[in-house]
């Protein structure tokens, strides 16, 4: 394969992932870890990746428009959000009044939990079902319905979700990154994930490692505003951040 083919490849597989290392495109190309590194180097001065330790990201300042539909979305990072969601879980404890945000790194909890005189408030469709029939207490908040990602949105969401007091809540994103906070595509969802955020006392980030740089078009919390819990970090640069943890 020619170098400008498989520089092509790799943004391609980066644009489809939000992060790559350097083992996986050593593996993907059979190729060396040095000649990776130079085309890792090579785009990098172009400004169309961003190189970390062990490889790539999409450069910071992107900004991510398009939004997935939650059944593409399930099968991306199963195994990460499967781990990240039974750890979430184990953070229920007894009496909990706790806010589940709609998305499927939120929706990875519900097997695991087994807190059963906690209660549940959730704006999504699919959540609240799995809630029920699990036989957990569930709230759902009333409003219009985003196809996209099976959430409740909308004016008369957010005028509902303005009277609870959270102990704990849960929130996915679709980008997690020191400069623009916790964002997402859609200002409605925006909007209520802002106003639960405001009403909860510990607030958790469920973020896998393609998330960090990524930036959608409406932030809705800062990132350190709750503890993001990741499969790992995607570079030595986020150690500094207390409030990132790597779930086992």
């Amino acid at each position: 394969m020619l170098t400008e083919q498989r520089q092509e490849e790799i943004l391609r597989l980066l644009n489809q992932k939000g992060s790559v290392t350097l083992q996986e495109l050593k593996e993907y190309f059979h190729t060396s870890e040095s000649t990776i590194r130079r085309d890792l180097n090579a785009l990098d001065k172009k400004g169309v990746l961003t190189k970390v330790f062990g490889g790539a990201v999409r450069p910071e300042g992107r900004v991510m428009l398009r939004e997935e539909q939650v059944s593409q979305r399930r099968e991306l990072y199963r195994e990460e959000k499967n781990r990240i969601g039974r750890y979430a879980a184990s953070l229920v404890e007894p009496e909990d009044f706790v806010y589940l945000d709609a998305g499927t790194t939120t929706g990875a909890m519900i097997p695991y939990l087994t807190e059963r005189s906690a209660a549940f408030v959730t704006n999504a469709v699919s959540h609240a079902l799995r809630l029920a029939e699990n036989g957990f207490r569930v709230i759902l908040i009333g409003g219009e319905v985003k196809a996209a990602t099976e959430a409740i949105v909308g004016n008369e969401a957010y005028v509902n979700l303005k009277k609870f007091n959270f102990t704990k809540g849960f929130w996915g994103a679709n980008g997690a990154s020191p400069s623009s906070g916790f964002s997402t595509p859609d200002i409605n969802e925006a909007m209520i994930k802002k106003c639960a955020l405001a009403h909860t006392q510990q607030a958790y980030i469920l973020c896998d490692s393609s998330k960090f740089y990524h930036t959608s078009p409406v932030t809705f919390g800062g990132f350190e505003e709750g503890i993001i819990l990741t499969d790992r970090l995607p570079d030595e640069s986020f150690q500094k951040y207390e409030n990132i943890l790597v779930v086992p």
